[in-house]
């Protein structure tokens, strides 16, 4: 069975965006999706350590057919999953991700998150396929973080114009991309 993380971003939470719409669709199969709610607390910043307490809830449902997505800051915190595990998951998708080039909103409420330094061989090791989506009118994170990212990978940017942060006020509810790619990956 395929387990599917969504990982929210900066002040995130399990309701928004298209990440219900998106559970909904790949719960249809016959996959569990979990989309934990992290702290992430206005004005005081997200703390790392926080989230992957959380995520200690869900380890025994990371395995190698677990996808894991990850919008804004839960793709930082889903390249730092990928830094620690073991064994590799099926793939990982990163949407609207900072990975330190500016520009960058809320760049000095990272605490820990990144430091923008990755380990990307150990990275590459674990997952079987990666995913990078990107706009060019994204209004948190700038477009060279998706080029830069999708490098470090060794993979091609999904790149998606005028789609903003891929969030609600960006008319994101749905995710129809995402959706298709991440079965494409499923059925493989």
């Amino acid at each position: 069975m395929n387990n599917v993380f969504i990982f929210h971003g900066t002040e995130g939470y399990p309701e928004e965006n298209w990440f219900p719409w998106l559970k909904q669709e790949l719960e249809q199969g016959s996959r569990k999706v979990f989309v934990p709610q992290f702290p992430s607390p206005p004005i005081v910043p997200a703390k790392i350590a926080e989230w992957f307490d959380v995520l200690k809830n869900y380890e025994q449902d990371i395995n190698k057919d677990t996808i894991l997505i990850g919008h804004s800051l839960g793709g930082i915190f889903t390249l730092r999953i990928l830094e620690k595990l073991i064994h590799p998951v099926k793939a990982a998708f990163f949407v609207g991700t900072p990975i330190g080039v500016q520009p960058i909103k809320n760049y000095d409420r990272d605490n820990g998150f990144s430091g923008f330094s990755f380990d990307w061989e150990s990275i590459k090791k674990k997952a079987a396929d990666f995913v990078v989506f990107q706009s060019d009118d994204d209004p948190y994170v700038g477009l060279e973080n998706g080029k830069e990212l999708s490098k470090n990978l060794g993979i091609e940017l999904s790149f998606v114009p005028n789609a903003g942060h891929f969030n609600k006020r960006a008319g994101y509810l749905k995710f129809e991309k995402l959706r298709d790619k991440v079965l494409k990956i499923l059925e493989k």
